[in-house]
């Protein structure tokens, strides 16, 4: 009988960073993303992939709370994976960037040259800073897409050119959630710019809210494209919901009400 060969470090941090891309409906062996990744790791064909997205199906709180199982025989391996994006979202999300570059056999500079353009001048710590920023803001983004179904929040619009990863709490407001998906929506340009100065919010219960201005003008415009969403809820993300905690400090700190 052949012994299985333990997946190391290196192959679960992949794994996890496909799990975090990827709607939940999407972790089967016959998707694309996960049939890519197994060519990618050479040693572990879909199926096994796709039993370790299960098993981190299984430790991801969401799918808990559900009811939803997944696969157990693998959580003692994902666990401590799990648990370090948790503490750590930066370095982890970066990291298994990093990993997932060297096996398609680029470097981070190569694969996000776009991202990247400018940092080229840089040295140092001050480099890798903005490096690691840039890369790391890029997976958030990528996180959202996939959290939300590639569908604007409020609207449901679906073109991602005209999609933007927000932040509920800012960017530059609270460092240990900057990477955090329960701190992102998925809003297309204008509506993301109208949270951003508090005309729109979303409420404990996912309700959208309109601020009492465009609640009350007779602009066509507004009634057709704000007014018309007020009290509506949002289009539920597939995993990570909004954290209650971020959307009612954003009422608090930027809702003009």
């Amino acid at each position: 009988m052949v012994k299985r060969k333990l997946w190391s470090r290196e192959e679960l941090i992949l794994a996890f960073n496909l799990y975090l891309k990827i709607p939940f409906g999407k972790i089967h062996h016959t998707a694309k993303e996960v049939i890519e990744l197994s060519d990618l790791m050479k040693d572990r064909n879909p199926n096994a992939v796709s039993m370790r997205l299960s098993n981190f199906a299984s430790v991801d709180p969401y799918h808990q709370e559900r009811g939803i199982v997944g696969l157990k025989g693998g959580i003692k391996q994902v666990q401590p994976i799990w648990d370090e994006f948790h503490n750590n979202k930066e370095e982890l999300i970066f990291e298994s960037e990093r990993i997932l570059a060297e096996i398609q056999q680029t470097s981070i500079e190569k694969k996000y040259e776009m991202v990247l353009k400018g940092t080229d001048i840089l040295e140092g710590k001050t480099k890798l800073r903005e490096v690691k920023t840039r890369v790391n803001q890029n997976v958030f983004r990528q996180i959202v897409l996939a959290n939300f179904n590639n569908k604007c929040a409020v609207t449901g619009f679906g073109n991602p050119d005209f999609l933007i990863a927000s932040h509920i709490i800012p960017w530059s407001k609270d460092k240990e959630n900057r990477l955090n998906p329960q701190n992102g929506l998925l809003l297309n340009n204008l509506h993301d710019k109208a949270f951003e100065n508090g005309y729109l919010a979303i409420d404990k219960n996912l309700k959208i809210l309109i601020c009492n201005d465009f609640m009350k003008s007779e602009d066509s415009f507004i009634q057709n494209y704000f007014a018309t969403y007020h009290k509506k809820e949002i289009i539920r993300p597939a995993r990570f919901l909004p954290d209650v905690r971020f959307l009612e400090r954003h009422i608090e700190e930027r809702f003009i009400g």
